[in-house]
């Protein structure tokens, strides 16, 4: 798997995502192609090197003749869906537009469809969103993982007046989002930047298991006492068949019907649980309860999360982050005197270390030969010799 990891110890805004995207391999001439693509008027891109406190990065900016400088909703998706992209950017790209017109909208008491989009509905905000989508695509990124975001600290000014940092619309945005602030005066996180990582990205903290091929620095416009760019790794997934990174929930539970679990156990499943089971504890005031414990892959936290909290009477969760060490494994068909089984292989540095016949196969052939369960799989086992 392809993995993209934004490290955004200066913030996150689009033209700084561009810029080190592009500085990391991607041809600015796709993302002309694609642009072009959009029928906006006199649009050029340019993509220079430049340095920010002895860091060599990539500057990306927009030039055009004209510009409408407020636009409705509407507007941006008519203009989406009159042009030629692809129909995965487009649906991406509503998606970023809508984020930021809802949070403008709460930020303004009135509906999204309302909202004038003043500065994000500029021609560079449009080449930005639908360029970083585009690019991700030809670089062929499975999967996009960010940092926790510094979003810097001060005051920003702009059509609505004095705001601190972040600003409405993009703290509104990057609700439930790791945050933090040091002492740089500015704006570092754009509402732009914040819409595209959000849509993009559910998984923020540290570097995931990877191996990198390449590295980009995306420069940023203002000047501060550390490098103001936005830092991206691309490479492929590492520890997929070794070590992998789950994340762990528990809920303790001593109130619910217990025949409920099998409805909950199965919907956690569906969404995406690596393995869910029950543990019996001891509670308050002696009463047996149940533990529900749930791994997930860190992406799939949220979702697991409502569905315990909507299925059962569960009140809080403990979520921990652990490494989970997994064999390589692989399933093989067998011919036996009973017909074909299915048998698991696992395997350690490349030598097999445990062999085992699918329970499913031999409840089969137990019921249709009528012979014992545990002979079926004594006999089996003998001829396969394990």
């Amino acid at each position: 798997m392809k993995i993209a990891y934004f490290d955004c110890f200066s913030g996150i805004s689009g033209d700084m995502l561009l810029g080190s995207m592009i500085d990391a391999g991607l041809d600015i001439k796709y993302i002309e192609d694609e642009i072009k693509k959009l029928g906006l008027d006199s649009v050029e891109i340019k993509a220079e090197k430049t340095v920010k406190q002895n860091i060599a990065s990539t500057k990306f900016t927009v030039h055009y003749a004209s510009q409408k400088h407020h636009r409705h909703l509407e507007d941006i998706y008519a203009i989406l869906d009159k042009s030629a992209i692809d129909n995965n950017t487009k649906k991406k790209a509503r998606e970023v537009f809508h984020k930021i017109a809802v949070a403008e909208a709460k930020i303004h008491d009135m509906p999204p469809e309302k909202v004038h989009f003043h500065e994000i509905g500029a021609v560079d905000t449009i080449v930005d969103v639908v360029g970083a989508l585009a690019g991700f695509r030809v670089l062929g990124i499975d999967k996009i993982t960010c940092s926790r975001l510094n979003v810097g600290s001060g005051f920003v000014r702009f059509s609505h007046g004095k705001f601190p940092v972040p600003a409405p619309a993009t703290a509104e945005i990057l609700k439930e989002v790791p945050v933090y602030s040091t002492d740089s005066r500015g704006e570092l996180v754009t509402p732009t930047g914040a819409a595209i990582i959000t849509t993009l990205c559910k998984d923020f903290g540290d570097v995931p298991p990877m191996k990198i091929s390449s590295i980009g620095y995306g420069s940023g416009t203002s000047d501060f006492e550390h490098p103001n760019v936005l830092r991206v790794y691309t490479g492929e997934t590492a520890g997929e068949k070794g070590g992998k990174v789950v994340e762990v929930i528990e809920t303790n539970i001593d109130d619910m019907n217990p025949q409920w679990y099998d409805h909950i156990i199965e919907k956690l499943y569906l969404q995406g649980a690596l393995e869910v089971f029950l543990t019996n504890v001891q509670m308050k005031k002696n009463r047996p309860g149940i533990m529900l414990t749930v791994l997930a892959d860190p992406e799939n936290k949220k979702k697991l999360l409502e569905i315990i909290f909507s299925e059962t009477t569960s009140i809080g969760a403990r979520t921990r982050r652990e490494s989970r060490e997994i064999l390589e494994r692989e399933t093989k068909d067998f011919n036996t005197p009973y017909g074909k089984v299915r048998a698991k292989i696992t395997n350690y540095r490349g030598n097999p270390v445990n062999i085992k016949v699918e329970y499913d196969d031999l409840k089969r052939i137990s019921l249709e030969k009528e012979l014992p369960l545990k002979q079926v799989a004594a006999e089996i086992s003998k001829h396969l010799g394990f």
